[in-house]
Order: C-alpha cells, then structure tokens, then sequence
C-alpha cells in the first residue's frame, strides 16, 4: 500500500448543470483522484450516470478517474466503462456475477482493480480477493446517496482490513460522510485514499479543504 495519503472528490457532490467545469477545478488542485460513483437503481436506490458521460468528462483532466460500480449485472458494462476512460475499477463483493471473471477483464484492459463491501459485510469475505485486487473500498456509509454521515462502526472494519491485508500493495479507500472532523481518524485506522463529496464540493475553496481532509 501507498502511504501517502490520496483524495478523491466525489463528483456525485458536483453541480451537474457544470460539470466540465467542476472537472476543470479538480484538475487544477492536488486531488489524486477523480471519484464517479455509477448506480444502476437495482443494486443501490439511486441512478446516476452511464459510459458517455465519463468520456465526455475524460477530456478535462489527466488525472484517475476512480470508478465505483454500483451496479448488477456489471460484467456487461466493464469494457464501456473502460473504454470511456476509467483508470481504476471498484466492483462490489455482493453482485450476483462471477466477481473472478471480471477481475480478468479490468485487468486485460490493464486498469486496476478495486473490490468493495457494503457496511454489512464482513472483512473476513476479502481474504480471497487479496491476490487479484489493487484496492479495497469501504464504505462508511449505505451506497446510494451522497450528504450521508459516517457510520462510526466502520472504523473498527477499516482496522481489521489493514490487518488483512498485511504488506500487500493493496490501497484502502474510504467513501462515506467524510469530513475535515473525522479524516484524520479514519487514517489512523489505516485509510490512505479517501473520497469526499459533499465536504469538498460545498466549500468555497477545493484546493482548501483538500489541504485540510490531508491534515496539511
């Protein structure tokens, strides 16, 4: 794992009416990582965006874009999301597809691979996933919606990950009511990626509260 701590706005939290430059303001600040969260409305209770619209966004940055699927049946949807220009690619644990299976195909396409667990479920499940993954997201809060708090308990599931894991290069992301207040916990437990949404896109400065979620 990278110790360095990386952050990936949410863009879930972003003013969609502008979202080229909402892009255009991210790739002009120190953020690592671009995060999109796609929902299908099945797998999750919301629905957000599809392929076209991150390459339509792909032209406004350099910087990864870290994408969450959210979504079942996904297999289909990987090489769309790949070709549209996505970096990084977070399946869940819990879709009812051959999780193995599309490991293989993020990983054909050379991007990296992320496998995510909902709150209710174990750390104990991500022992077999170790070998095949370059990161682990969990989520501190329920997927679906974006301005959630952070459920406290998650903390604890952070550590046993990062116990998990060992000296594995394997990145852990965080996703879920972060905020300038409870940053700094969630990396002491061992997050080095962490995704914020609504804390970032409300402030009226980015580049500062990206300083701030870091602990500069």
């Amino acid at each position: 794992m990278d110790e360095q701590i990386k952050i990936a706005p949410s863009i879930l939290s972003a003013d969609f009416s502008i979202l080229g430059d909402e892009i255009k303001a991210l790739d002009s600040s120190n953020c690592e990582y671009i995060h999109i969260d796609v929902m299908d409305g099945h797998f999750v209770p919301n629905i957000t965006i599809g392929p076209d619209v991150v390459k339509s966004l792909r032209g406004y940055t350099k910087k990864t874009f870290d994408v969450h699927l959210m979504i079942d049946p996904v297999e289909k949807f990987l090489v769309p999301f790949i070709d549209a220009g996505s970096d990084i690619i977070t399946i869940h644990h819990e879709i009812s597809e051959n999780v193995f299976q599309c490991f293989e195909t993020i990983k054909n396409n050379n991007k990296k691979v992320g496998i995510s667990i909902k709150p209710s479920t174990p750390v104990n499940v991500l022992s077999k996933y170790l070998e095949y993954i370059d990161l682990i997201l969990i989520m501190t809060v329920e997927p679906g919606f974006g301005g959630q708090k952070l459920m406290n308990d998650q903390i604890e599931k952070i550590k046993k990950t990062k116990e998990l894991i060992g000296n594995r290069a394997i990145d852990i992301e965080v996703d879920g009511g972060i905020n300038t207040q409870n940053a700094k916990i969630l990396i002491d437990a061992g997050a080095n990626v962490l995704v914020s949404g609504s804390t970032i896109f409300k402030s009226k400065n980015y580049q500062k509260t990206i300083n701030e979620l870091r602990n500069l």
